[in-house]
Order: structure tokens, then sequence, then C-alpha cells
């Protein structure tokens, strides 16, 4: 369902379900906020026209809560429901849900979310569209003698990273084969702890990486454009702190071309709404390599 809807259900809070109810309102459209016990006083539920409590923190985080929103969304006639960016956003049995309750998801499509939860299989439909992606392998199933030879075919220095990971958990450069035990353990150890998952890609490392980010944006009509990029290089353990648009630097071929990348890919999973294709440029070669899609709204997007 993409039809028209005149109430939104904003499935967030704080600063992101703050610029949803803005942008709804703008738009004419009526909005019911959620919250939990700790958030009753909170700047979400004063500005929505409606507000509904779904559950106490004690008895586990309200906004992870799939029956209680679908729930609260048909107590107040709400026909759409927005994610917004953490909880539930990139989850598509939560899309899913919404959707077979006979509402809008104001989000990409819940297969399209699927093609792209795991940084394996988000890889191997880039590489099936000829997208470039870093050299590498997965990790599970491979026994050690397998692992250290499929090491030593990427070369040293190469990075460990979790399929499901984001912010950094679960990530380690290896600079030599006899650090590649300790790290790997380290690495699964993380990432089951941070993601319930602790499968690993070992993939080459580029030493002079830039990371850039290409802001897409799709309809339900087979439609994509991309909004140029953003220069996401400054980081502290992997986490961006400075973000800069357009790329500073950047060779107009290769812009021109990552961009089309993005948009090339995110049409092929059937994509819909905003979301960000990631890069990683190496500065020594121009060579780029597609990275990883984040399936929702960002921090950023403003």
């Amino acid at each position: 369902m993409h039809g028209p809807f005149e109430t939104l259900l904003i499935a967030n809070r704080g600063e992101i379900a703050v610029r949803i109810l803005s942008a709804a309102r703008a738009l004419g459209l009526r909005t019911v906020a959620v919250y939990g016990t700790a958030d009753r006083g909170a700047l979400h539920v004063a500005l929505a026209d409606e507000a509904v409590w779904i559950g106490d923190e004690a008895t586990g985080l309200p906004y992870l809560q799939i029956d209680r929103i679908l729930k609260a969304a048909a107590q107040t006639g709400a026909e759409a429901i927005h994610p917004g960016y953490g909880f539930l956003a990139e989850r598509p049995d939560f899309a899913r849900a919404v959707i077979d309750a006979g509402l809008v998801w104001v989000g990409p499509p819940p297969l399209a979310m699927t093609a792209m939860a795991e940084k394996d299989t988000a890889k191997a439909r880039a590489e099936a569209i000829g997208v470039a992606v870093v050299p590498g392998v997965q990790a599970r199933g491979l026994s050690w003698p397998a692992l250290r030879t499929s090491a030593a075919e990427i070369g040293f220095p190469l990075l460990i990273k979790a399929v499901s990971g984001g912010g950094g958990r679960g990530m380690r450069v290896v600079h030599q084969a006899d650090q590649l035990e300790a790290a790997v353990a380290l690495a699964k150890q993380e990432a089951a702890n941070a993601f319930g998952d602790d499968t690993l890609l070992l993939e080459r490392y580029i030493a002079r990486g830039r990371h850039i980010e290409v802001q897409v944006l799709c309809d339900h009509h087979g439609g994509g454009v991309h909004l140029f990029e953003r220069e996401c290089s400054v980081q502290r353990r992997h986490q961006k702190l400075i973000e800069e648009a357009p790329a500073p630097g950047l060779d107009e071929a290769v812009r021109r071309g990552m961009c089309d990348d993005a948009v090339r890919l995110v049409q092929s999973i059937g994509y819909a709404g905003a979301g960000t294709v990631e890069f990683l440029l190496d500065d020594a070669t121009d060579a780029r390599y597609f990275l990883e899609v984040n399936a929702r709204i960002q921090v950023e997007h403003p």
C-alpha cells in the first residue's frame, strides 16, 4: 500500500521523532507519537496531535514492541508508520507487519531491506551487477588452514569485520599472519555480543581509504536519483565525526561513477525512499569499492 494518508504514527523518540513530526505538520498531516514511561514529558509527545503510551522501560524497551506500536496505530486511526532510525527502522519483519496490517510503511520495502541487511549478501548483490567490492572472503565455515590461506591470498594488512556490524564493532585490522587467530577470536566475541551474530568477513585493508557516501532517493515506480555525495573520512574508532558535501578534491569522473553505481545498485533491489550507499575510495588509485547500504533515513539527511 503506497496510497495517500492523513495520519502518520512516528515509531521513535527524541530528535528524529521531532523532525518527522515537523515535516508531517508542514504537509498538513495529523501526527501520532508513541512513548514509554520515561518519555512521558518528552518534546515529541507534546508536539504530536495525539500520543499513546506503549509501555514501561522496566518490562523491555517500548520502542521495540511491534505489537504495541501496531495497536497504537489501530486505536488512533493512523494509516501510516514512519520508523525514523535505530530501534525497528531496519527490521524487515516490522516493515512486513506494518504492510500486512494494511498500513503505509514509510521506508524501504522489506525485500530491499533484506537484500542489504548483511554485508556479505550485499556485496554479492553488488558484484552481480558489476559494482566493485573490496576483495575478501566470508569466514563462516572455513577451517583454520583455509582461513589462513584466504588471508594470505587477500594479503596483509587485512580487515576483519562483522557481517551484521556497524559502528566499528566486530572490526579489527590485522597487520601480519601471527596476529590473525587472536584478532578473529576477539572480533567474533565482540560481534556476537553486539549483534547476536559472530559471522565475519576478511577483506583487503585499504590503507589510504576515503569513506564516501552517496545519498539516494527512490520512488515506488522504479525511479531513482542520487543527491550527490558526502565525505565521511574523519572518524574515530570507525565512527564518523565530520561530514562534508561535496567531497573535496574528488575527480569528477570518480564522483559520477560512484553516484551512478549507487543508483544502479538500489534500483536493482527495488528500493524506495531515502537511503545511503557507502563506498571506500582508494586514494592511491581512485579505485572505488561498495561497502554497504543504510536502508533508512540517517542523522545526516536533513
